[in-house]
């Protein structure tokens, strides 16, 4: 009997099974449970030993820069989300960490948007992403963050949509904390396993799943918790769009019933029917959120506990 990863609880739950709909690098199907005492849902077991298989060359990170229509707008939000976060990071200067970021493209908008911003510093696996994070005049460390022994502290630290990737989150919000300047913010992006989506794609790959590539899946309660026995509390929390796990999901369940073609050739990000649809269910999800909806993606601005702010947290 599996135990859960976060709490350590003996007993977990059978949740969802699955196969990789999106970049066909398996035709394996992938086992998914959940702990009836924190919630977590995890996959299992963790395929550590298979990241060259499962991450392939069509990684939608690893291709070219997305010019789509959704592609600009999210590119407006984040700056203006980049705006809000580091108005409340105190200092003449701001060191900024991207952990995950690759080429460190969130990084040159950061440097663009923020005359205080200082170095600028990208941790990542992928070889190819950091000659062009470097080509760009970032820092690069080829690793993981665990493994990372910065000679700053930064004001801001990303984790955009990576901690759902990782085997041990508790051990990458234990390093970031130790990254972390007096009055610094770590801005996380990660998928809401509590949402409309997941309930309605269960059991027909829910595309928040990104299987197999996603090992470790929060809600709001489970990953606040985590935070706080890394030392780190949050100030500011908000649901946001999860529109391609809609479009992600809804295709994949088009072609199951053959009504459109999906391969290793042509993934989901590359089918015509991605751009389209995208923006529809952003739209749908924006709405949700102004009335209490609980969209499938999340962000968390979490500080030091040691640290005592003037913004308070709205948990």
């Amino acid at each position: 009997m599996t135990g859960c990863p976060l709490c350590r609880a003996p007993r977990t739950l059978p949740w969802a099974r699955a196969r990789d709909l999106e970049y066909f690098t398996s035709g394996d199907e992938f086992a998914y449970r959940r702990c009836p005492d924190c919630r977590l849902v995890f996959i299992d077991p963790v395929p550590a030993d298979r990241l060259a298989e499962i991450y392939p060359p069509s990684y939608y990170s690893y291709g070219p820069p997305d010019r789509s229509f959704a592609a600009r707008v999210k590119l407006r939000l984040d700056a203006a989300l980049f705006r809000r976060v580091l108005a409340g990071v105190p200092g003449e200067a701001v060191n900024v960490l991207d952990v995950g970021g690759g080429d460190g493209a969130h990084l040159s908008l950061i440097r663009e948007l923020e005359p205080r911003t200082a170095l600028t510093q990208v941790v990542d696996l992928d070889e190819r992403a950091g000659r062009l994070a470097r080509a760009r005049g970032h820092r690069y460390h080829q690793g993981r963050i665990e493994d990372f022994e910065p000679g700053e502290r930064f004001g801001l630290i990303l984790l955009l949509n990576l901690i759902e990737h990782v085997a041990d989150p508790a051990a990458v919000l234990a390093a970031l904390r130790r990254c972390l300047a007096p009055g610094g913010v770590i801005l996380v992006k990660t998928p809401n396993a509590d949402s409309l989506d997941a309930r309605l794609f269960r059991h027909r790959n829910w595309g928040g799943l990104h299987c197999p590539r996603h090992w470790r899946l929060f809600d709001r309660g489970n990953l606040t918790r985590l935070a706080g026995a890394a030392g780190l509390r949050v100030r500011r929390f908000r649901y946001t769009q999860g529109a391609p796990f809609w479009t992600a999901s809804v295709l994949a369940w088009l072609a199951g019933r053959g009504l459109v073609r999906l391969s290793a050739g042509r993934p989901v990000v590359r089918h015509p029917l991605y751009p389209v649809l995208t923006p529809l269910f952003a739209g749908f999800d924006f709405v949700r959120a102004r009335f209490r909806g609980r969209p499938s993606q999340m962000f968390l601005e979490l500080e030091s506990d040691g640290w005592t702010g003037n913004s308070p947290g709205n948990l």
